[in-house]
């Protein structure tokens, strides 16, 4: 536990950086103990001690300081370094004592008195009313010790306390939840634990939801009125930290009734309440995701039927165009009008009246108006649509409450079997909000003098639920207590902050704290851009106008050096060959990752050999074996085993700490330097293979197959950042933000690189306000939309390329709007994906769509000019987009069992499993650096000739000496090489 807090420690080995930055004595030190102290000895001591306790803030042995340490503070105080044996007799003498009394004045460090201690404990029963985890409060403790000048405590003292408050804490919420229950309502959460001859209902409490058809939609519909009644009258829990909430109901989820029976009374009906309410909110979330693919399920049949109808069509349109034809040309003869007329009815070949019905069949789908065929497969889910319509309880997000209105009377002619409604007066309804093309469906009849309008009911109803779904997703309707569709809004910082943050915030990522500024400078960068591009276009060989638009040559592939290809099979011989659970428990134990790990509760629990169950359970999932297979493959553990750990130990968070270490251990290596600045991460998705029942898989149109997007953050150093899983139907783009503010690991990128998809200017906008570089790969250039500074601005070469102009005055009404999302984003109330989902659907109501929008349009402009012109801009792009797509491949590779498909049905053990994927990506990396440093090392000796151009050409996306299949042995007593952090290859 030492290592995952901030507690001090001494480095074992200290670098040299780290001897002259930290353990250097000041002049000033120097002269203050030469005048306090005239033996050379006790000078010496009192110096150590002195950089001890700025480094530490506590007191350790001298006889415990690496020798590194004490010599380099003598050489710089030009004293003889002390033997060990006189540093046993000064740590064991009074005089000792004395020194650090005098240090402590000095240094003006408090030691740690009973006032002290109590006011302590108040700090740390505090930091457990919203943390779980013991290293999070201890870290809270040494940040308040350190701020208030204390000397540190022994970190056994800092754990006991920690566990200490975490305990008073959690007994307290348990108490209070408890007396809050009334009689009824603790007995009906009991009874969820009651066995049954099936499931019991705390198993059926936990349900997940399958693929939104009918019969799932009316089944779950069932599934939310029976946690309403279990949730009915249950005391309000928002007193509990939001952290505290989410450990909880974790540790609830991973308990099965046995194991919640056997909890204190107190604390399972805590659990059991938090659970209730938690699923609650997860089900109403769901029926909204439902509702929303149902219905895009809708709009897309119909679509097609529309496609469809076309082409079955076209001989009918060719024979109507065919008719109008001999009708004009029929016109146009000289004869008088009878015979005129005459000639017309002869070139008719069917009635009148049949022909203007089918020239109206066909207007009606003109403009590919698919609507008149939504209503056929509307009938089978119009019950479910209106009852997912009237359990939403859906709230506007602005004054504009048309929408809710013609909600509200929907659900009020919901059980009407009349084909035409009528609104008469004095019942109104505001319907400006409706658009063109539904409007000749909907208007039957408008009588202006009786003031009585007359409404298609089903055409109605589909235009209400699809307005509906689309102010859902972009944040104009919202849902109460609800996690997804809440209003985004009430997550900004207030409008105080605001004012108290802005001049901070602008400092820190270099932008005028200004309206005014802000769009000047905006609009002097854009201009300049422009100008330069066009007065340097005529120049530039790599890019051209052609008759179909602007056309990029694309960069010449710059060939590695030919000393790669003689290195290659080398480097691959000497690698040897590995057993791929040996890798990873050779890696492991270099890091110690099982320590990352605990059970859920937070309390400590003793399993045997803890290290074996963790190199298991991330082989098992990691490589997709499952418990089954893994327990046939290595020998001493059963099923239960395996799959056990995952339940009570394993979580996101958890594995993302584990992935940070790893990469903190990656970037310590010389060889990476190679490979990139760390300044640069691509982001970019991969599909993996879901089973169909649940509600994350979708059909990808492009791979094929049902399944989810493994979207990851991989630096130009190779190893990625981090991961997310998300559904086939999200625009990945969305996502591109959350990795870098994430990452918490050493290697910090400001740029970063994505696929087409990140092209959307509300991504631009974003990022450019967070202080981040999107520079996206760009495809099909010549349809993009390049916007002008000004409408007047005028260019010589490249004027062709901009259609618009920026709306500045937009941009700079809204520039508090917008500043006020960036540092409520940079302050952790909101992530970027929350509000880039729903400023990906434009919004009549959403100002915020508007104004990220043109800003967007304003940094996304100046970026593609670059873009255009600079070729080693596009050959960087290119390259990391490419480490991208590499790593893709190479976490694939090693989900080599099940087929390659993700078995859990379970939306949070399917983002388990591909975390435990990434975790295992980057520790075979990792283990291929640690072996390639050593192999080069070993080459370079024996002659062979090896250059910076030559290792950076190199990757380590390794694989041939790594055996995957096989009966496993894991060995964890065989001897294993230290990691090569320092080993310098030139």
């Amino acid at each position: 536990m030492l290592r995952e807090t901030a507690y001090p420690q001494l480095p074992a080995q200290p670098t040299q950086r780290e001897l002259d930055t930290v353990f250097t004595p000041t002049a000033d030190e120097l002269s203050r103990a030469r005048a306090a102290f005239r033996r050379s000895l006790a000078r010496a001591c009192v110096l150590v001690q002195w950089k001890l306790l700025q480094r530490l803030g506590y007191v350790v042995p001298l006889t415990s300081v690496p020798t590194i340490i004490i010599q380099h503070i003598c050489r710089q105080a030009k004293l003889n370094a002390p033997r060990r044996a006189q540093l046993q007799a000064y740590d064991a003498s009074g005089e000792r004592s004395r020194h650090l009394h005098w240090l402590r004045a000095e240094l003006n460090l408090r030691s740690l008195d009973p006032h002290a201690s109590a006011w302590l404990k108040e700090r740390a029963i505090s930091a457990a009313t919203s943390k779980q985890e013991l290293p999070d409060i201890i870290n809270v403790m040494l940040e308040e010790l350190v701020r208030h000048r204390y000397e540190l405590p022994g970190f056994t003292v800092l754990q006991r306390l920690a566990r200490h408050a975490r305990n008073q804490v959690n007994a307290e919420i348990f108490q209070r939840v408890n007396q809050a229950l009334s009689s009824e309502c603790a007995d009906r959460l009991e009874q969820l634990l009651q066995a049954r001859a099936k499931k019991s209902n705390w198993e059926r409490l936990k349900r997940e939801p399958k693929r939104p058809t009918v019969r799932e939609l009316a089944s779950y519909l069932e599934h939310l009125h029976w946690l309403r009644g279990q949730a009915f009258d249950l005391p309000d829990t928002r007193f509990i930290a939001a952290t505290k909430r989410v450990q909880l109901n974790r540790e609830a989820q991973a308990l099965n009734v046995a194991e919640m029976r056997s909890l204190a009374i107190d604390k399972r009906r805590t659990l059991l309440v938090l659970l209730v309410q938690s699923q609650l909110g997860k089900a109403m979330d769901d029926i909204v995701e439902m509702f929303v693919k149902s219905m895009s399920s809708l709009h897309h049949v119909a679509s097609e039927n529309l496609k469809s109808y076309h082409l079955h069509q076209v001989k009918q349109t060719e024979r109507l165009i065919g008719q109008f034809r001999d009708v004009l040309s029929a016109l146009q003869q000289d004869e008088d009008d009878q015979i005129r007329v005459k000639a017309i009815e002869q070139a008719l070949l069917e009635s009148p009246d049949q022909l203007i019905a089918q020239c109206e069949e066909h207007m009606a789908f003109a403009n590919n108006n698919y609507f008149p065929f939504m209503l056929r497969p509307y009938r089978a889910k119009r019950r479910l649509l209106l009852e997912c319509l009237s359990i939403m309880q859906l709230r506007s997000s602005s004054q504009d409450r048309s929408l809710t209105l013609a909600v509200e009377w929907v659900l009020g002619h919901r059980h009407s079997r009349q084909e035409y409604l009528e609104l008469r007066p004095p019942v109104s309804m505001p319907l400006q909000w409706v658009p063109e093309r539904w409007r000749g469906l909907i208007n039957a009849s408008n009588d202006s003098s009786s003031g009585v309008q007359t409404l298609h009911r089903k055409y109605f109803e589909l235009c209400v639920l699809t307005h509906v779904m689309q102010e859902l997703k972009s944040g104009d309707l919202y849902l109460e207590n609800s996690e997804q569709y809440h209003d985004f809004r009430e997550d900004f910082i207030s409008l105080q902050e605001l004012d108290t943050e802005l001049p901070l915030y602008s400092e820190l990522v270099h932008l005028p704290a200004n309206a005014r500024q802000f769009t000047e400078r905006l609009k002097a960068e854009l201009l300049a851009t422009a100008t330069q591009s066009d007065e340097h276009f005529p120049d530039n060989a790599h890019v051209r106008f052609s008759e179909s638009g602007l056309v990029l040559s694309r960069p010449e592939r710059q060939e590695p050096p030919q000393a790669v290809a003689q290195l290659d099979p080398l480097l691959t011989d000497s690698l040897g060959h590995a057993n791929i659970l040996d890798v990873l428990a050779e890696t492991e134990r270099w890091l110690d990752l099982h320590k990352c790990f605990g059970p859920l509760s937070g309390f400590e629990a003793k399993i045997d050999d803890p290290r074996k169950r963790f190199i298991t359970t991330l082989f098992c999932y990691g490589c997709n074996l499952g418990p089954s297979q893994t327990a046939r493959s290595v020998k001493g553990l059963s099923r239960k085993q395996v799959a056990w750990l995952n339940l009570k130990y394993v979580t996101e968070e958890r594995l993302d700490k584990a992935i940070v270490k790893v990469v903190n251990a990656f970037n310590r290596f010389t060889l990476p330097k190679f490979w990139g600045s760390g300044q640069h991460v691509s982001a970019d998705g991969t599909k993996w293979s879901v089973y169909e029942q649940n509600l994350l898989s979708e059909y990808h149109i492009r791979y094929g197959g049902y399944g989810g997007i493994g979207y990851y953050h991989v630096s130009d150093r190779y190893i990625a950042l981090f991961s997310h899983f998300i559904p086939c139907g999200v625009h990945e783009a969305v996502y591109i933000l959350d990795g870098l503010l994430r990452n918490e690991s050493e290697i910090q990128p400001d740029t970063v690189h994505g696929d087409t998809q990140a092209q959307s200017a509300p991504v631009f906008g974003l990022s450019y306000l967070l202080g981040i570089k999107l520079m996206p790969r760009i495809r099909n250039i010549k349809d993009l939309v390049f916007f002008r500074p000004d409408k007047a601005t005028r260019y010589q070469h490249i004027d062709s390329l901009f259609r618009d102009s920026i709306d500045w005055e937009l941009i700079e009404r809204h520039y508090l709007d917008l500043m006020r999302v960036a540092i409520s984003i940079k302050s952790g109330r909101i992530t970027p994906s929350t509000l880039l989902r729903r400023l990906g659907t434009a919004s009549r109501k959403n100002r915020l769509y508007y104004a990220f929008r043109e800003l967007g349009r304003v940094v996304r402009t100046k970026f593609l000019l670059q873009y255009i012109m600079d070729i080693e801009l596009r050959r960087t792009i290119h390259a990391a987009t490419n480490k991208s797509e590499q790593f893709n491949d190479f976490a694939k590779w090693l989900f080599f069992g099940g087929q390659g498909i993700i078995a859990e049905n379970i939306r949070h053990e399917q983002r388990k499993v591909i975390k435990y994927n990434h975790l295992v990506a980057n520790m075979i990396i990792l283990n291929n650096v640690h072996r390639m440093t050593t192999s080069l090392k070993h080459l370079r000796q024996s002659g062979f000739e090896i250059n910076e151009k030559v290792l950076a050409a190199l990757a380590p996306y390794r694989t041939t000496h790594i055996n995957r299949f096989g009966d496993y042995t894991l060995d964890l007593e065989r001897a294993v090489e230290p990691p090569s952090f320092g080993l310098s290859i030139l």
